[in-house]
């Protein structure tokens, strides 16, 4: 039995309870990861609002743009605490506020959510789904880089998941980065590293020299069926 997640109702719960330990632990600046395919952001995003009520914060939560906070508002029935576009101008930190949600962030908005960031001094600040690294968004030089990579830096890993053919890596603040591997229709834990494995690191790790060798190939495993089960989950 592992600590893996076999739903996205499973996923989001683990998620929240790592974040949970994390801001308990001190940690303001933080980074939640659920890479699986074509996600909807808005229902996880609303599940989160109940981390914030359990510990008794007062929140405002931030989306990429103003038609996206304008449907999240509607949809959560006009709610009393601050849904904006992290564009607005309104978009800022206000003395009364102790946490703030940015939901799936991409590349365009780093600098308003490093801006966000900062103004918050030492206030929680949790990227839901961010996809900051993700330079296909937009055209960006090298000026531009060296700022998301410095601000990118500063984040700490709340949670990660990301399923994938006979593999998985997951991150639950506090442990490591444990790399899982399916074997006979269950998975183990093939090691925890203390940070994210790189694509050759995960490839050594579960495969070792077997990809230039004449050696059976992964097979098609029960993990990618769980993908393909969270990714229907999501639609």
């Amino acid at each position: 039995m592992s600590d893996l997640p076999t739903s996205l109702e499973e996923t989001i719960d683990q998620a929240i309870a790592s974040t949970k330990v994390a801001i308990e632990d001190g940690i303001t600046r933080l980074q939640v990861e659920m890479v699986i395919p074509e996600l909807k952001q808005q229902p996880i995003a609303e599940r989160f609002l109940s981390l914030f009520q359990d510990l008794g914060l007062q929140f405002k939560v931030y989306f990429p743009d103003a038609g996206a906070a304008a449907l999240a508002k509607r949809d959560w029935n006009n709610p009393d605490f601050t849904i904006r576009g992290i564009n607005e101008i309104q978009a800022t930190v206000e003395p009364d506020d102790e946490a703030f949600l940015i939901v799936n962030p991409s590349s365009v908005e780093v600098e308003e959510v490093e801006k966000l960031c900062n103004d918050a001094q030492d206030r929680p600040v949790i990227l839901l789904n961010p996809t900051l690294e993700d330079v296909s968004i937009v055209g960006i030089g090298y000026a531009a880089r060296q700022i998301r990579e410095r601000f990118l830096s500063t984040l700490t890993s709340a949670y990660y998941y990301r399923p994938m053919p006979e593999a998985a890596v997951l991150r639950r603040h506090p442990q490591g980065w444990q790399v899982w591997q399916e074997v006979d229709d269950r998975y183990e834990l093939k090691g925890e590293l203390p940070e994210r494995p790189s694509s050759e690191a995960l490839d050594m790790m579960l495969y070792g020299d077997t990809q230039n060798s004449d050696g059976p190939k992964p097979k098609k495993s029960l993990l990618g069926e769980v993908q393909k089960f969270l990714k229907a989950l999501s639609q």
